[in-house]
């Protein structure tokens, strides 16, 4: 699953000992999302190894004539290519969303693929989760909303992880509101 909860709290205890941000606390609960990796590196590698041989059958028949060298920079280019836009995919999906939440304060963390960082804090007690069934860029689209704005978590999941999300931030919230 492309999330975990580091640390989650599931039920509110007594308000002695709650934890604050002001004070510097750690958070009673952290979240950590990225976007889910279905080709590993070790398994790029073996299909870059196996785009070179395909690309070599026909090439093999053609070694020693003046035609190799005018089919060989295709089949090179072909393999560029591939290595390129898998390589790209690959920076492009480094992407880790931070939840940590007080029981006077939430914050979360988007950090992109070039390490550009946005952040969203605002109060749990007037801090909402939203699941937008239709009208947003995906289905089962999952906002945060508070302190004036509205911020997206967990676009790059699945649906049902989408809905499990929203379920789960949602008792989180609650439980964080009934802390204070």
């Amino acid at each position: 699953m492309p999330y975990e909860w580091v640390n989650e709290f599931s039920e509110a205890p007594a308000m002695s000992g709650a934890s604050s941000y002001r004070a510097g606390d750690p958070p009673l609960a952290r979240l950590h999302l990225w976007p889910y990796r279905s080709l590993p590196r070790r398994g790029f590698a073996g299909i870059l190894g196996l785009a070179f041989l395909l690309l070599m059958i026909p090439l093999f028949p053609l070694i020693g004539s003046a035609l190799l060298w005018g089919l060989l920079p295709f089949a090179l280019g072909a393999l560029w290519a591939l290595w390129y836009f898998v390589e790209k995919s690959y920076r492009d999906g480094e992407i880790l969303e931070e939840f940590e939440l007080w029981s006077d304060h939430v914050r979360l963390v988007r950090t992109g693929p070039q390490g550009q960082r946005r952040d969203w804090e605002a109060n749990p007690y007037w801090a909402g989760v939203h699941l937008h069934r239709t009208g947003g860029p995906v289905a089962d689209y999952v906002t945060l909303r508070g302190d004036g704005r509205e911020v997206e978590i967990g676009a790059f999941l699945s649906e049902e992880e989408r809905v499990r999300l929203y379920h789960e931030l949602g008792r989180v919230l609650m439980l964080a509101k009934r802390r204070r």
